[in-house]
């Protein structure tokens, strides 16, 4: 059994300020530590569920140097292999080999979520809501759908209360949540402690992989419309010009495709046009 684990630092018991998930803030140490003991629980119950090949990729941007390598190598667990990535749903080559399901670990809620910690969509500067064929979705959905396009169900999604019923309402009844934390706001939270949210996240994880059609991949449906509407008018700019995107608003655009991976390429992938 092959098992991918995606990863971001929101989510995690313990983290419910902006400096402990970005690049160079002195609580940003304490908030790798903690991350990466969450994303080694999920090995841990993947290991134990019986997977052979586990790879970790983290999605989290730090900033800095730090972007989509929040994780701290000398601490994971040597049962898994660690992907870094240079940009966010770049790295595909596990899935497109053939993988058997997906684990989220550390999600966080969608833009706009009131007892969401951390919430925010993407860029919590730039992206505002993003809608799959006319849904409201969040990062969970984002990491599904990609996962989808190969046949892979997303089958566990820890994080916050929040991004758990986000979640579930997305994937269905056959999805394994563990929540780790109550939002209070979105800088404020009721916390598992982080022993406790390492050992339920184990099990969430090894329970989640005993039955690998408990989720069906997910699709945002075909044809596929992704909507983003930005925080600012100026936003837009980056996307004039770019194949595929229509801009239909002072700060909206629409992206159309055949299917949700191709759509998703033109408008986070492609470069921006000078």
């Amino acid at each position: 059994m092959n098992v991918h684990i995606i990863s971001d630092m929101e989510g995690v018991a313990g983290i419910v300020r902006p400096e402990q998930t970005l690049g160079g803030h002195e609580m940003y140490d304490e908030g790798r530590k903690l991350y990466t003991e969450e994303i080694n629980a999920a090995v841990r119950g993947a290991k134990a569920a019986g997977a052979k090949e586990i790879v970790v990729m983290d999605h989290h941007g730090a900033g800095k140097g730090w972007s989509f390598n929040s994780l701290v190598p000398d601490l994971l667990d040597p049962a898994c292999e660690f992907v870094v990535q240079s940009t966010w749903t770049q790295y595909t080559e596990f899935l497109e080999a053939g993988c058997d399901a997906c684990l989220l670990v550390g999600m966080h809620a969608m833009a706009g979520t009131p007892d969401g910690v951390l919430n925010h969509t993407v860029s919590g500067r730039e992206w505002f809501n993003l809608r799959f064929n006319g849904v409201p979705v969040g990062e969970s959905a984002i990491n599904a759908a990609m996962c989808g396009n190969w046949d892979c169900p997303v089958l566990l999604v820890t994080g916050d209360e929040a991004a758990c019923r986000e979640a579930e309402a997305l994937l269905g009844d056959g999805l394994t949540s563990v929540a780790v934390k109550k939002g209070i706001g979105s800088r404020a939270a009721r916390n598992l402690t982080p022993i406790l949210a390492r050992e339920v996240i184990e099990e969430g994880a090894r329970n989640a992989l005993k039955d690998l059609k408990a989720v069906e991949p997910y699709d945002p449906g075909r044809p596929a419309e992704i909507e983003v509407d930005f925080m600012h008018t100026g936003e837009i700019e980056k996307y004039r010009g770019r194949s595929g995107v229509e801009i239909t608003g002072t700060r909206s655009i629409v992206v159309r495709a055949e299917d949700w991976w191709t759509a998703w390429r033109s408008l986070f992938l492609e470069p921006s046009l000078p």
